[in-house]
């Protein structure tokens, strides 16, 4: 089977699996390539309200396919950087459940998900320097930012892998799970995801990703969107709340 990219929807969650067995889920170009269609589709989507990505079997992913960089290496960095940020600008939320290696490609993949679960025993790198690679400046920041420029030069400058629990202790990842506990904790705390409220998580997510200029548009949208008043009915009845927003779809 060739490299792909799989995706299904379940229960309001879209998995985007990276399918490259034979390279230990090693992005092709074709693969980069094909991340940001696939993922405008799926924000499109009504029935989708958060987004898994993970590997095939038991490693997430072992960076670029090495053979797509030797006719044209920038080709397949600026087409590694689309895709990491296409993911980043997905407007629901999005978790990386990552076992095994997630080095250098998909260390980028994983950085520009919301969250990252791990299990334990998973290996993390950014390995440019092992092949006198420029990182992205926008990768970097964005490694930077989770990690610290600390961890961020220590990870750039030696290319060496660290381990599920210091990629915890410095903010890499924000849950280690044991061997065989990933699956289900992902799909419990993706079923929290789904029962909040998109427009707290819209808003909050362009917040923390820098966006400053927008209180008074989410203002307008909370305003007319009826979840607030949904919210507090449903903690005064003691239920669980009914919300309606959803993330428009684009024209």
């Amino acid at each position: 089977m060739e490299p792909h990219l799989l995706h299904s929807v379940t229960d309001a969650v879209a998995t985007v699996v990276v399918h490259h067995p034979a390279k230990r889920n090693a992005m092709t170009a074709a693969m980069w390539r094909s991340l940001p269609p696939l993922l405008d589709e799926l924000a499109a989507a009504s029935d989708v309200r958060a987004l898994v990505l993970t590997g095939e079997g038991a490693t997430f992913c072992a960076g670029a396919d090495i053979s797509t960089l030797r006719g044209s290496p920038e080709e397949a960095q600026r087409l590694a950087v689309e895709a990491e940020e296409a993911l980043a600008a997905f407007p629901k939320p999005t978790l990386a459940a990552v076992r095994g290696h997630c080095v250098g490609g998909g260390s980028q993949l994983a950085a520009a998900c919301d969250l990252r679960f791990a299990e334990e025993g998973s290996l993390f790198g950014v390995t440019p320097a092992k092949l006198g690679i420029v990182y992205p400046s926008s990768s970097t920041r964005r490694l930077a930012a989770l990690v610290g420029p600390a961890t961020a030069k220590y990870l750039l400058f030696s290319g060496e892998l660290i381990d599920s629990g210091r990629a915890l202790r410095t903010g890499l990842v924000d849950e280690v799970l044991p061997e065989g506990e990933l699956g289900k904790r992902v799909a419990e705390f993706t079923r929290i995801l789904v029962s909040r409220s998109q427009l707290t998580q819209s808003a909050a997510k362009e917040f923390a990703n820098g966006r400053t200029d927008r209180d008074a548009h989410w203002t307008e949208q909370a305003r007319g969107s009826g979840d607030t008043a949904e919210g507090v009915a449903a903690f005064l009845e003691r239920r669980q709340p009914r919300f309606t927003w959803s993330v428009p779809t684009p024209e």
